[in-house]
């Protein structure tokens, strides 16, 4: 691989997968049970006057429209819609009490995933490829599979200050070809492609070299060589049809309703079984007949049981698919699941049957990579709204993260300088999530 520096302590999670829930799912009607809110659906909501919305509420409390059961050892509560991942809830430590400090999608996503909200700044996985590199020579350290941009943009994945050779490869999950021109022109003459690249390569260096302040030129030298290597290595990495029926059942690659998801999850595996560190997907689903891509798919403002259902089966089963292959093939142990979204909901209606933009509590779960399972961290007020106890910020997650991965934040990242929830692993030094 390509390493860049050793980690400062043995890691616990060697690559990342986040699955990132665009659009932002509702805590209260998939992880976050609330028995209160239950009882007084339709009744006024205490401290409605004080709810912090973006178009604004009802001020009633709104019950969960799903049927909620117990699962696994651990007991677990789960929302109807995720009976596939429901099973894995032994797996899985949840954070229950998640807040961010925008209150809207493109600022909100900027936040969790560049532990800022303002554009410029690297993403985690940009951070990671500077920081430990990456575990294949031929393939990025870091991708990004969408189905359509989801808001705020390539500047959520992007390397911010640092060489723009750290930002994510992004691939599109509705094209046809993974990667634009990754097959060579038939009729190239053997070791042509090479010869160029090496001409190419001494006019760049030599243009650098007059030019030592411009990083940037450094950085697109290091992409053509790494395009190069990946179209010996990357095409097999994405031809997902070397993979057995079996495989595609467990996933759902055939299901209409989940196969956009089951395909971008299978890849992601692919690629993190050949090595690409950080693989990062956001999902998104069509939105109807005519084919259209919401690129926030789990806005639920004007029906959230509609909206959560579709969001769930397009979800459900392709994530749960992901776990328990990672888990078979002996990587769940060293690969770090993230799940979520931006923000979280209100625990009163917008419009009757929808919920509004919630900042201020939500819950996300990780699984493998070092983390305890049947584990929950953190609470919300009764209601669901606010996170009460052991409140997670964003830096405190990517802390937890870049901990977990070997890097202690502090030197590293001075503006990160947050302890890693220490009370979500099994490491005795760390008595709580790892």
């Amino acid at each position: 691989g390509r390493a860049a520096a050793p980690p400062h302590h043995a890691p616990r999670a060697r690559r990342v997968v986040w699955l990132f829930m665009t659009g932002a799912p509702s805590q209260m009607d998939t992880w976050d049970y609330k028995p209160e809110l239950q009882a007084r659906g339709g009744q006024p909501l205490p401290g409605a006057d004080k709810q912090v919305g973006f178009f604004g509420t009802s001020g009633t409390c709104m019950a969960s429209p799903f049927a909620w059961a117990r699962h696994g050892e651990s007991g677990t509560w789960v929302s109807e819609i995720f009976p596939h991942l429901a099973r894995h809830v032994d797996d899985m430590t949840f954070l229950h009490s998640c807040h961010v400090r925008a209150n809207n999608h493109a600022p909100a996503s900027m936040e969790l995933m560049c532990g800022f909200s303002r554009p410029g700044m690297p993403s985690l996985g940009a951070w990671l490829d500077y920081g430990l590199g990456s575990l294949a020579d031929d393939l990025p350290g870091f991708v990004v599979m969408h189905e359509r941009k989801p808001r705020g943009d390539d500047q959520i994945w992007s390397a911010g200050f640092l060489p723009r050779s750290h930002q994510a490869i992004a691939l599109d999950a509705r094209r046809a070809a993974a990667i634009d021109d990754l097959v060579p022109r038939a009729g190239r003459v053997a070791g042509g492609q090479r010869e160029e690249l090496d001409v190419l390569a001494a006019l760049n260096a030599a243009h650098a070299a007059e030019r030592p302040t411009q990083a940037d030129l450094t950085a697109r030298m290091a992409s053509f060589e790494l395009a190069f290597r990946m179209q010996a290595s990357a095409p097999e990495a994405f031809d997902l049809a070397r993979e057995p029926k079996h495989v595609h059942d467990l996933y759902g690659t055939a299901d209409p309703r989940c196969q956009v998801m089951a395909r971008q999850c299978l890849t992601a595996r692919r690629l993190l079984e050949r090595g690409v560190r950080f693989v990062q997907i956001f999902a998104g689903r069509n939105t109807g007949g005519d084919g259209a891509v919401d690129d926030v798919p789990w806005d639920g403002h004007d029906n959230i049981e509609t909206n959560h259902r579709t969001c769930g089966a397009a979800t459900d089963r392709p994530a749960a698919a992901l776990l328990a292959d990672l888990k078979a093939r002996g990587m769940l142990e060293d690969t770090l699941v993230v799940w979520g979204g931006e923000f979280g909901r209100t625990s009163d209606s917008q419009g009757g049957k929808g919920r509004d933009h919630n900042p201020q509590g939500f819950t996300i779960w990780l699984a493998g990579g070092g983390v305890k399972g049947g584990f929950h961290y953190g609470a919300t007020d009764p209601f669901g709204y606010k996170a009460e106890q052991n409140k997670v910020g964003v830096n405190d997650l990517h802390a937890t993260m870049l901990h977990l991965l070997g890097i202690d934040q502090s030197p590293t990242l001075p503006r990160w300088a947050v302890a890693p929830l220490s009370s979500i692993t099994p490491d005795p030094a760390l008595p709580s999530i790892t």
